[in-house]
């Protein structure tokens, strides 16, 4: 697919495939990247509160890719939604683009976070829905994308014990699942959160209408995960 640095059409889900082509130079971490590529879009078209144009806005709905160790499925959603360039996508990963293999929040307009390190993003998350809360701030929604291997990191069950007894019903976690965690979760990685208070929902993470749906089900005074099944990392 061949895309023009000038173009300046609407992009769409079809586009995505070729917006991630442009970017090579870490191929190790594609799988992490392409394992992402749905959910995100769907969270970005249809159901964060969020455009270039309110990206500083305090009343935004917050996304926070804990996952940032395979942006490239990101960045291409947010060349697609106009947070970023599409010309500045060929350039991914050199010394001088503001698109590095891990995003950083100062130079990559629409990032929340710097991320990429394993256990970090959810307790941001927390953090922030808290932050809010106190602020008088109930609106907003705040978004955490991590993979199913961050569960192997304890600053995450530690998040997960905390969020649901605090009742954050403004946090949402979205699982993705390709099977790289080390350790098994007993009942699976729904029950661990369901074990704490939280709101659990397992969809196929390819499934757009199966996502929407997990992603806009009513969770009243809990915290809401979307466990997104993909296929195996490895397979």
């Amino acid at each position: 697919m061949k895309i023009a640095a000038d173009e300046t059409r609407a992009h769409g889900y079809d586009d995505l495939p070729g917006f991630m082509a442009l970017m090579t130079g870490d191929e190790k971490h594609g799988p992490a990247a392409t394992s992402t590529l749905d959910a995100l879009w769907v969270l970005y078209d249809r159901v964060l509160r969020v455009t270039p144009e309110r990206r500083a806005d305090p009343a935004r709905d917050r996304f926070l890719l804990s996952k940032g160790h395979g942006p490239m499925a990101y960045y291409a959603v947010l060349a697609a939604k106009g947070f970023v360039p599409v010309e500045w996508l060929p350039g991914f990963g050199s010394y001088d683009s503001p698109l590095g293999h891990h995003p950083d929040r100062v130079l990559v307009p629409g990032a929340e976070i710097g991320s990429g390190s394993l256990g970090h993003g959810l307790p941001i998350a927390v953090g922030t829905a808290l932050g809010l809360r106190a602020q008088g701030r109930h609106e907003p929604a705040v978004w955490v994308l991590i993979g199913d291997a961050e569960l192997d990191e304890g600053s995450n069950h530690e998040a997960i014990a905390f969020a649901g007894p605090a009742g954050l019903e403004r946090l949402h976690t979205v699982v993705i699942d390709n099977s790289s965690a080390s350790h098994a979760r007993p009942g699976g990685i729904a029950a661990r959160f369901e074990a704490a208070g939280w709101s659990a929902v397992t969809v196929d993470g390819r499934d757009h209408e199966a996502l929407y749906a997990a992603f806009t089900a009513p969770h009243p005074g809990r915290p809401h995960v979307v466990v997104a099944r993909v296929e195996p990392k490895n397979a």
